[in-house]
């Protein structure tokens, strides 16, 4: 593609990457342009004039949501080169997941961009660098952002995270658009910690923050954007039974979820009431992180409490349901059978912390996390 959209949260490694790969990686000749500098800034007064110079080079641009009016300006470029035969990549775009980003591009640039997400690190990805020396559960207790995964002591992780939150409240989410006092910011977002795992209530946030319930989608709506909030929609086939319709939340990562629920260490938090939910949305996370776009995911609760934490539905009409559980022997519930019967699930698994993988009766198998993923990855890149 003429423009490759690498998107995702600050501090992830976004410009990290584009440098690497610039400066190791391709053979054309190559410009940097940093949009929250003002002297780059500034070379965009006369964009046109400006970029129109880059002709047979590849042009890197971060913080691309500063300046959404490119995007037209891009369109016009592409389509100038690809007349005079230049088919190589021409643009690559920076952001930090800025819905004027997506929206200014999908209208301006249908056809000429891919969009790709770089995620903080992942099991399956840090598994594979190094099988033997991998600790899922550091991975899990500090989460992914490459600066807090890598510091020299729990200590310093905790404080990076802790810094990271004040910065994106007070100068990065107002920077990119959302005009909402940074206090009112960081409550909502140390609430929707509290409700990790389970079904938005919008009514009972808004009530707490003093805001109206639209108030409160909006509010999720930026965290979403900013991929700091996941939100599973409910599972939507052909059922006649009455159905939870309200998304579930996650925190997408879990080492900000442990801060934001003041859990300091990893011997704290085995012995937090929020093990379970904070377990549940790190494997949730890792699998839907694993998937190609040929699947979708959702979850499934009935007004009877029969739930699926994750359905998985792909290509050839496979439906597989995912119970995840902390628990080295994990017990399922009818009510997860019951749900299975309901979606036609082809596959029944459940995720939990072990290495073995062993049948658990009425077609379910219990299977650890890695296993699941390289299962995941196999489906979906060997067959």
């Amino acid at each position: 593609m003429p423009v490759v959209a690498l998107l995702g949260p600050r501090q992830v490694g976004k410009t990290t990457l584009a440098l690497e790969i610039a400066g190791k990686r391709l053979e054309k000749k190559w410009t940097y342009l940093d949009l929250e500098l003002e002297s780059d800034l500034s070379k965009l007064t006369d964009a046109e004039s400006y970029l129109k110079g880059f002709e047979g080079r590849l042009l890197i641009i971060d913080e691309v949501q500063r300046r959404p009016e490119l995007f037209p300006l891009l369109r016009g470029l592409v389509d100038a080169r690809k007349r005079k035969g230049e088919k190589t990549a021409q643009f690559l775009l920076l952001g930090s997941a800025s819905r004027d980003l997506l929206y200014q591009s999908s209208e301006s640039l249908a056809g000429r961009i891919r969009y790709l997400e770089l995620s903080p690190f992942k099991v399956w990805e840090l598994h594979q660098h190094d099988p033997l020396g991998f600790n899922v559960n550091k991975l899990w207790f500090r989460g992914g952002f490459p600066d807090s995964y890598l510091a020299a002591s729990d200590e310093d992780s905790w404080e990076w995270r802790n810094d990271f939150i004040a910065t994106y409240v007070e100068r990065d989410l107002p920077g990119m658009g959302p005009r909402i006092p940074s206090a009112r910011m960081k409550i909502f977002w140390t609430m929707l910690a509290h409700f990790h795992g389970q079904q938005i209530v919008y009514s009972s946030l808004g009530k707490s923050l003093e805001v109206s319930h639209t108030t409160i989608k909006t509010y999720l709506d930026i965290l979403t954007d900013f991929y700091m909030v996941r939100q599973i929609q409910p599972w939507s086939g052909n059922t006649k039974k009455r159905l939870v319709k309200s998304p579930k939340i996650y925190l997408r990562d879990t080492g900000l979820l442990h801060k934001l629920l003041n859990i300091p260490s990893y011997e704290s938090l085995l012995g937090n009431p929020m093990i379970g939910a904070s377990w549940e949305g790190f494997v949730a996370e890792n699998i839907i992180l694993q998937l190609t776009d040929q699947w979708r995911y959702s979850y499934y609760r009935s007004s009877t409490q029969a739930e699926i934490d994750l359905v998985l539905e792909g290509p050839d009409d496979e439906v597989w349901a995912i119970e995840i559980k902390r628990s080295a022997a994990p017990q399922i519930s009818r009510g997860f059978h019951t749900a299975a019967e309901d979606i036609k699930a082809t596959r029944k698994f459940v995720v939990y912390p072990g290495s073995e993988r062993f049948p658990m009766g009425q077609s379910t198998e219990a299977i650890g996390l890695i296993a699941f993923l390289q299962m995941i990855y196999h489906r979906q890149f060997l067959i």
